[in-house]
């Protein structure tokens, strides 16, 4: 089975960009046998707190319908960062789509601290099986909750995957606890992060694959857009980054 993360760098608001990027990595992944592919945190919005009201989405959004026929066509479960409105409020939220199967959603329990102010507390999911694998998911701060980890291995999680938004400032912290994890449970680590800005954050990239030991055995830069896979039988690891087109003006 191989299991792909994507780094993007998203645009502010601009949900239709951002779903034409997600193809395109999609697409990539594809091509390149993935059997999973997920984003970082609201990465259909970017992480846009102040926004969020004007960008929400409903559980059967028609603008997320494109992502399960790719998932049908190409028997590949994707999971997009989006934030989802319920009649409590508005969730930290991963659609996730397999192949013919309804669509679902995993929400953030765990807000960090200043999230309630624009968001609720959602419902995490059990970990999804597929091939023999059972895989945890976790949204940003969920990762620093030792319960939560703790419950993804007392499910039968061996794959814990991370949807984040990491600052510079903060990655190396996250990078450190999400190894410790895959130590402790055994469990073949992975995190999502952005490039670029969100949220007024400087976004760190260095979207990461862990083995079962914690130790790293892949990870993307902290520039550019791309994807990184691993095969969790052989822990073989491929990386394609794409990147920034640089355009060099030469004045008279």
């Amino acid at each position: 089975m191989k299991i792909c993360i994507a780094q993007t760098n998203p645009v502010r608001g601009d949900i239709q960009k951002n779903i034409d990027n997600h193809k395109r990595l999609i697409e990539l992944s594809i091509k390149n046998e993935a059997d999973l592919i997920i984003f970082p945190e609201l990465s259909l919005t970017g992480y846009e707190p102040e926004l969020v009201e004007s960008l929400a989405f409903t559980k059967d959004d028609e603008r997320l319908d494109e992502f399960q026929e790719i998932s049908n066509t190409n028997q590949i479960i994707i999971g997009v960062g989006v934030p989802i409105k319920n009649k409590n409020g508005i969730c930290i939220s991963m659609a996730i789509f397999q192949p013919y199967k309804p669509r679902e959603i995993y929400s953030k329990e765990h807000l960090h601290p200043g999230e309630e102010k624009y968001f609720v507390s959602g419902e995490n999911l059990p970990p999804i099986e597929f091939k023999d694998h059972r895989i945890g998911f976790a949204i940003c701060y969920e990762t620093s909750i030792s319960e939560h980890s703790e419950k993804a291995f007392k499910n039968g999680s061996n794959v814990y995957m991370a949807s984040v938004l990491n600052s510079i400032n903060g990655v190396d912290k996250d990078l450190n606890r999400i190894s410790n994890i895959a130590k402790k449970y055994k469990m073949i680590s992975l995190m999502a992060n952005f490039v670029g800005k969100s949220g007024g954050y400087d976004c760190a990239g260095k979207s990461s694959i862990w083995n079962e030991n914690g130790q790293l055995i892949e990870q993307l830069d902290g520039v550019n857009e791309g994807i990184a896979i691993v095969d969790i039988e052989t822990l073989e690891t491929i990386k394609m980054q794409i990147e920034k087109i640089k355009i060099t003006v030469n004045e008279a």
